[in-house]
């Protein structure tokens, strides 16, 4: 296969390697959690303090027990996806506090917005996956709010879907409500069914909140996203083989600990990391750089055969707009094209993770849909090449009446739902509308037709009953 874009020998990703290794056995890693120490202590790591050093002998002895692929199971059975190898799937965005409206105007999140959400995952046919943080609710309490979205993500939802690494007693609730669902904790071991997000705090450490999350997944053998943002140029080198090789020391020593706590764990290789703008000390993900960091993630990612997680529809812009569609079509395109396995912020996020739109939500769904069409290999064969029908209409012919065009005519091509392909008068007749106005007017209408995925009453009654009484802890 030929691609323009860059792709690495084996010598330049085992120089990544090799200088990962000396990064983390001369520099290490802090871990700022007591039971993470304790276990790399009894395991016979080199601890001083907070930090742990890590031999390659450590490192290899942890990817050989980290499985290359997985399936994560869903609330419905059929909706199961298999992660890693040629199989990708699409999660929506994560972590914004605002929503933006298609004008620019900001508002804080609510539950009303987070539940909205979950209703355009569970009606996509191209959004595979939930997340967990679809937004960050503000009309309900800090220190429970997790509760309450990951009941909407169970209730309304019965994609797989993500939960929560907020703090410790949050990655155990998470653990706790799939348990509920899924018939008991014993049965989680048995199943990947809840994915958790885990961030490095960069450069080379671990907060407690990760650390401590780390272990409650991977105790109960649910798989963990290990994804750094380092910014080029403040929590990371500028040079990006110095980044990767920042990056590359950071997820590996919590696969590491990953594979102590309970080995088999699935690990998702990941990255969301970017330049900084040097002259207003912002990230920027809109950029060719962060592109190129997606394909060395999944690239380093398939040298240690682990599934890979990198960014989706990302932008800098504020608004839909062109540049939202141009930067974000380039990102998406070079993660699925470069081999990830989980795209996070595959829709909706605008402004550099500071919101989500709604109306960018349908507009990059669509997107979604484009580039796994485009992904499609042809079936080159005799009956696809048809030399018949080529013969037969011969020079000057025309294909329309022909009867390979009449059975296919519904089917060949993919069929776009929200981009305009009519002509200028037709467009015109039905209001000249943009495509952020259509998304609008979409929007309305697949939220008004929601209906809400069946469930065990047993079970929501259970779910309810746990909220209730985590919610009197705090």
């Amino acid at each position: 296969m030929y691609d323009r874009m860059q792709s690495f020998s084996k010598e330049d990703l085992t120089m990544i390697h090799a200088s990962s290794m000396k990064v983390l056995e001369q520099t290490g890693v802090i871990f700022n959690d007591h039971n993470a120490l304790r276990l790399f202590k009894d395991n016979g790591f080199k601890i001083d303090g907070e930090k742990v050093h890590f031999s390659e002998k450590d490192i290899l002895k942890a990817l050989d027990t980290a499985p290359s692929s997985f399936e994560l199971h869903a609330r419905n059975p059929g909706k199961n996806l298999s992660i890693g190898g040629d199989s990708w799937a699409y999660v929506p965005t994560y972590g914004a506090p605002f929503v933006i409206s298609r004008e620019g105007e900001k508002r804080p999140g609510t539950m009303h917005d987070y539940d909205n959400i979950c209703k355009l995952v569970q009606t996509s046919e191209h959004i595979n996956m939930n997340g967990y943080k679809l937004v960050e609710p503000s009309d309900v309490a800090t220190r429970t709010a997790y509760l309450d979205m990951l009941f909407s993500n169970i209730i309304l939802c019965d994609k797989p879907s993500m939960g929560s690494t907020d703090t410790i007693e949050a990655a155990e609730d998470s653990i706790a409500m799939a348990s509920i669902v899924f018939g008991g904790r014993e049965k989680l071991k048995e199943k990947p069914v809840i994915v958790g997000l885990i961030n490095p705090l960069s450069p080379l450490q671990f907060a407690e909140e990760m650390a401590g999350s780390i272990l409650v997944y991977a105790h109960n053998r649910q798989p963990i996203i290990i994804a750094n943002m380092i910014m080029a140029g403040t929590s990371g080198p500028i040079s990006l083989p110095g980044l990767l090789t920042l990056m590359n020391a950071e997820i590996l020593a919590g696969l590491t600990l990953a594979q102590l706590a309970g080995p088999g764990t699935p690990v998702i290789y990941g990255s969301t990391s970017c330049p900084m703008n040097l002259k207003t000390g912002a990230a920027t993900i809109g950029s060719p750089e962060t592109y190129m960091i997606n394909s060395a993630t999944a690239q380093l990612a398939r040298f240690y055969n682990l599934p890979c997680r990198t960014g989706g529809s990302l932008t800098d812009s504020l608004v839909p707009d062109a540049q939202a569609l141009a930067e974000g079509a380039l990102c998406l395109s070079t993660s699925i094209r470069a081999g990830a396995n989980i795209v996070l912020h595959s829709c909706g996020m605008i402004g550099t993770y500071i919101g989500i739109s709604l109306e960018k939500w349908l507009i990059d769904e669509e997107l979604c849909g484009m580039v796994r069409d485009m992904m499609n290999p042809m079936d080159i064969n005799e009956e696809s090449i048809d030399l018949e029908a080529i013969t037969s209409i011969g020079v000057g012919g025309n294909y329309l009446t022909h009867p390979t065009t009449l059975a296919n005519c519904r089917t060949a091509f993919y069929e776009n739902n929200l981009y305009n392909k009519s002509d200028h008068f037709k467009w015109t007749a039905n209001g000249s509308k943009r495509v952020d106005e259509v998304a609008s007017d979409t929007l309305l209408k697949r939220l008004a037709e929601f209906e809400k995925p069946p469930i065990d009453p047993d079970i929501e009654t259970a779910l309810s009953d746990f909220i209730t009484k985590a919610k009197k802890r705090h």
